[in-house]
């Protein structure tokens, strides 16, 4: 037999194993932007699923943000408090859905007809006065209310995803029942030390959401009973006769009164166009109810949620609508506004912690999340 007396085997350096310092910050350099670029192909490519978290995050503030009011008057245990919001919430929709769906279904379709007629005038004084050369009222209601059709459209998808409204709901329940857990859940996978930091910034950032969404839902029904109310009651006063669809008109304020900036464009485009298809008097009132509710939005509440919340540039708002709308669609232009408001929170809160010296270095006791900072 041979020798079985085996030599020790020795370890050398593979093709991965870089010593010189120099190519180590390089390749963690490169690392770095390699990360970065696959987040943003992430991001791109994966926005939907993205959107609908986002989505069911927003619906967890808003149930947390009943809750919690809730609790003020009644000293039970938060479980019931939920269900009643919960409960509240799916009688109120499902409410809306039916009387909309008994009295509003062919008011719809009236709505429609009426715009296409109004925008048909637009083209044709248009064309009276050399403004368009060549085309159909078609093209011109493309290009006029080209942004308006298109919301319209997509809140016509937004209704008909019955699956996407389903997830966030659920996610949202989920979310809103066990808050703490998913704090506990994202702050595992930091380091200890900045874990503190982290449940500072996602308790500012829930607060900040719940003041910016309750003052959101006050917004929606203020202006919505306020455009009911003085197109269907107010205008008579005036020797004006109701506007048709003053009803839907206030509904459909309301519902996109939650999309800053380009819903109230949207709503007041078409309560105008109703307007004047009644008459030169109901649309020079559809004009004056318009604005009027637009003052009271924009002197009355929006000040008042600005104190409670983060103060938010108009221009930077619409600005951010357009670029999310383009790059995610509808639920991109709907989310704009609340992810905008939490970006800045959490950027003010970075520079704060900064600005006072506290750079998370220090291992600083774990408090107990508050049961809103994961609906941030």
């Amino acid at each position: 037999m041979g020798d079985t007396t085996q030599e020790p085997h020795v370890e050398l350096p593979g093709p991965a194993e870089f010593h010189d310092p120099l190519i180590r910050n390089e390749v963690k350099r490169a690392s770095v932007w390699f990360g970065t670029a696959l987040l943003i192909a992430g991001v791109i490519f994966l926005a939907q699923p993205l959107l609908l978290i986002i989505g069911g995050l927003v619906f967890a503030v808003l149930l947390d943000g009943g809750t919690r009011l809730l609790g003020r008057w009644l000293p039970i245990a938060r479980g019931w408090r939920l269900l009643m919001v919960v409960l509240a919430a799916f009688g109120f929709l499902g409410w809306l859905f039916y009387f909309a769906g008994t009295t509003f279904a062919a008011q719809f379709e009236a709505l429609r007809a009426v715009v296409e007629a109004q925008a048909g005038r637009v083209y044709s004084w248009a064309f009276d006065h050399g403004l368009v050369s060549e085309g159909s009222p078609d093209t011109l209601g493309q290009q006029v209310l080209g942004s308006v059709g298109r919301l319209t459209s997509a809140v016509g998808t937004a209704l008909g995803a019955v699956t996407s409204a389903f997830l966030i709901i659920v996610i949202g329940i989920f979310i809103a029942v066990e808050p703490r857990l998913y704090d506990r859940g994202v702050a595992w996978l930091l380091p200890m030390r900045h874990r503190h930091r982290f449940y500072q910034i996602g308790d500012r950032v829930g607060f900040t959401l719940r003041r910016l969404l309750f003052g959101r839902i006050v917004g929606m029904v203020v202006e919505g009973l306020f455009t009911f109310i003085m197109l269907a009651y107010v205008g008579r006063l005036f020797g004006v006769d109701p506007i048709p669809m003053a009803a839907l008109l206030g509904l459909l304020t309301g519902v996109l009164a939650f999309i800053p900036n380009i819903g109230a464009i949207t709503s007041g485009v078409l309560m105008v166009a109703v307007g004047f298809s009644a008459g030169t008097s109901e649309g020079l009132w559809a004009i004056v109810v318009y604005f009027a509710v637009q003052n009271i939005d924009g002197y009355l509440i929006l000040p008042y949620i600005a104190r409670k919340t983060v103060d938010l540039a108009p221009a930077v708002v619409l600005a951010a609508q357009l670029i999310f709308g383009a790059l995610f669609g509808f639920l991109g232009l709907l989310f704009a506004d609340t992810i905008l408001a939490a970006l800045k929170v959490t950027l003010q809160e970075f520079a704060g912690q900064r600005a006072g010296g506290d750079d998370g270095s220090e291992s600083a006791p774990l408090p107990e999340p508050a049961s809103g900072a994961s609906s941030a």
